[in-house]
């Protein structure tokens, strides 16, 4: 046993030994995420060798107190940021700003269009916006429409959640872009605007696919329609400025010093601070949080106990998150990246196409998004390291990982369940239209970005 640990291809059986546990735990015995992945990266740090940090500690102490360490430093990076987008999140949908902003595309795009008033919506609403939460408020407006058309249901819930999707996976401050930014040490900045970005072509592809779907399929709305549950008149809700705000301002803030940066090749202390992800992402949630209590007279008190909803739900999501980094980071102690190296050497790889695959793998496998692009950019990052020796931005890696972690979604995606049920598709309807939604997203984004990569290395 011995002899085998010391192979360099040991880091092999540890990295499948990991994955392996994780998707057990999670999708058989249905283990809570966060329980799985911290018994994950426990169970990698015993079978490792040669943990750093572990001097005059017995080898079985630091295989445990590692992963905390490392869920510590994953949190202190992520936590403040995922926390103040679950409150704009809140926010925008409490005070009325999200159902202004999908009004209004609705007007500007018309009923003969609704469906990419749809899409948009759920593009740009997913970014401050958990992908569920997305749906949740963007299903009523697709069954109205149904009920009212008497056609393109389908289409309508496909754009809905082929959008929310693309920018759950490509950008932050989305838990899984946003750590897959912080563990590839890549500007958020830039990844923001390159998710953006690489999200316009899938999303073009999407709309065509989805139509054909729709014209193809016979799905019949069997959900209530909700059309006056929860609407709001024009008069409960804000401005259209106002509601863009707290959206707008962080993306903009970020944006620009990377911008500036990249112009000038200096940053000014005070656009430092004011792109700063903490400091931009705080503005953007103190908006939402004017807004919200304008719109409803709320005072303080009352504002601040019906955030803390919103807070809870974050805590979640920053556990889940914090124990997959912990996860990656010691799949990366175990020494991956030297193994793939080593079993590499004699062939000529494609990272991108490599890391679109081990997301691929790992999202199949175990269902979770976040936790694909959580884990493979830890592998990846072990082995590219800071990326200098790569033909092309790093930038580049993190979108084929997004893109890979979307490719298939199955009865082990929540995800799944959730378009499906709050839809009224059956499963064999929601294999045949959103799974294939899904992969085509990752297909597209997967061609698109390696041929960027080559015309626009941006190195």
């Amino acid at each position: 046993m011995s002899a085998l640990q010391t192979s360099p291809f040991w880091p092999f059986a540890v990295l499948l030994l990991g994955i392996a546990a994780v998707v057990t735990m999670i999708s058989i015995f249905r283990f809570h995420p966060f329980v799985a992945l911290i018994l994950s990266a426990i169970l990698v740090g015993l079978v490792s060798i040669n943990l750093p940090g572990g001097e005059g500690q017995h080898p079985l102490v630091t295989a445990v107190e590692l992963p905390m360490i490392e869920f510590g430093s994953v949190a202190g990076k992520i936590a403040w940021v995922i926390a103040l987008a679950a409150i704009i999140g809140t926010a925008m949908m409490e005070s009325g700003a999200a159902e202004r902003i999908v009004n209004w595309l609705l007007a500007v795009f018309g009923v003969n269009r609704a469906a990419i008033a749809l899409m948009i919506s759920g593009f740009v609403l997913s970014i401050p916006v958990f992908f569920d939460t997305v749906f949740f408020l963007l299903i009523p407006l697709a069954i109205t429409l149904g009920v009212k058309t008497g056609k393109n249901y389908v289409f309508y819930v496909l754009a809905i959640a082929g959008g929310a999707a693309i920018t759950h996976t490509m950008v932050p401050p989305t838990p899984g872009p946003l750590i897959m930014a912080e563990t590839l040490k890549i500007d958020l900045g830039i990844t923001i605007m390159a998710g953006l970005l690489a999200g316009i072509l899938p999303a073009i592809a999407i709309i065509y696919v989805a139509k054909y779907l729709n014209n193809k399929l016979d799905i019949p709305i069997r959900v209530a329609n909700t059309e006056n549950s929860d609407g709001k008149s024009e008069a409960e809700m804000p401005s259209l400025l106002l509601s863009l705000l707290p959206v707008v301002i962080p993306v903009i803030l970020i944006s620009m010093a990377s911008i500036v940066e990249v112009v000038t090749g200096k940053l000014p202390g005070w656009i430092a601070f004011a792109g700063n992800k903490n400091v931009a992402m705080f503005l953007g949630t103190a908006l939402a949080l004017w807004l919200w209590a304008k719109q409803k007279n709320l005072n303080r008190l009352q504002l601040w106990e019906a955030s803390g909803k919103s807070l809870e739900i974050a805590g979640i999501i920053i556990l889940i998150t914090s124990a997959g980094g912990a996860f990656g980071a010691m799949i990366k102690h175990s020494g991956i990246g030297n193994a793939i190296e080593v079993a590499t050497e004699d062939f000529q790889i494609n990272y991108i196409i490599l890391a679109w695959i081990i997301a691929a793998v790992m999202k199949t496998a175990q269902g979770s998004s976040t936790v694909a692009m959580i884990t493979t950019s830890s592998i990846m990052v072990a082995l590219i390291g800071d990326g200098a020796d790569l033909a092309y931005h790093p930038i580049y890696i993190l979108m084929g990982i997004g893109f890979g972690s979307g490719f298939i979604s199955w009865m082990n995606d929540s995800g799944f369940w959730v378009v499906a049920k709050m839809s009224g598709f059956k499963e064999k309807e929601a294999l045949q239209t959103w799974t294939l939604v899904l992969a085509t997203m990752a297909v597209v984004g997967l061609v698109e970005i390696l041929l960027m990569s080559w015309i626009i290395p941006l190195k």
